[in-house]
């Protein structure tokens, strides 16, 4: 099946316009506030309440979140299995080696000197380099491209956005990651997991039909 980049942009395209206007409108936060006013707008602005729940939010676009996942769709369907791990691993690798480019400084090491003013949340272990672009984001955003693309209801793509939307949030919360880490973070996500689909979903192993099943069909 060569479903080509038209056929995977038209599967997620109710995802791809809304994240093509939320990129608009964070592009416009960055022209007219700075990389540091940002920040303290995210970091001054805490609460109880949400340093309790951003920690789980932030787990949500862990890397083992995604492998366990992807274990569980072995399950039920190889092809969903597959799609799922190598988005994961594809995307994470064009993260890492982007993280090895730039090995931009994080906000604790960004703000060594005023490092006494910032917020920490109690209990998360505050990195200082590799900043950029934002690793949890990028899977979140991969997924939520990936989940679009294969459910059949398209409506989910608003959830899957939201779910991209906190993940981001909740790195710039617990002083992981700028606001521009996030944006990168995103659009690498979005840009090489379609790349990735339009690739792998379109050779022919994939769409056989012993891949379109999983082990506990083999039990029935």
């Amino acid at each position: 099946m060569n479903i080509g980049i038209k056929g995977v942009l038209q599967q997620i395209r109710v995802f791809f316009i809304l994240y093509i206007i939320l990129l608009a409108i964070c592009l416009v936060i960055k022209l007219v506030f700075t990389k540091d006013e940002i920040y303290f707008a995210v970091n001054t602005r805490h609460t109880d309440l949400l340093d309790n729940i951003e920690p789980y939010i932030t787990d949500l676009g862990n890397g083992w979140a995604i492998v366990i996942l992807a274990a569980f769709f072995t399950l039920y369907n190889y092809r969903i299995a597959f799609l799922t791990a190598t988005t994961f691993v594809i995307t994470s690798l064009a993260v890492q080696l982007a993280k090895f480019i730039f090995d931009a400084p994080r906000p604790k090491l960004y703000f060594k000197d005023q490092v006494s003013k910032l917020h920490f949340v109690k209990g998360i272990e505050i990195l200082s380099h590799n900043s950029f672009p934002s690793g949890h984001t990028l899977t979140a955003f991969a997924t939520g491209v990936l989940f679009t693309y294969l459910l059949k209801n398209k409506n989910w793509a608003i959830l899957l956005l939201f779910y991209g939307v906190m993940v981001g949030f909740s790195r710039m919360y617990l002083s992981e990651h700028f606001f521009e880490d996030v944006i990168a973070g995103s659009v690498l996500g979005v840009s090489v997991a379609i790349l990735w689909i339009w690739w792998i979903d379109s050779r022919k192993f994939i769409n056989t039909p012993k891949w379109n099943r999983g082990l506990l069909s083999l039990k029935s």
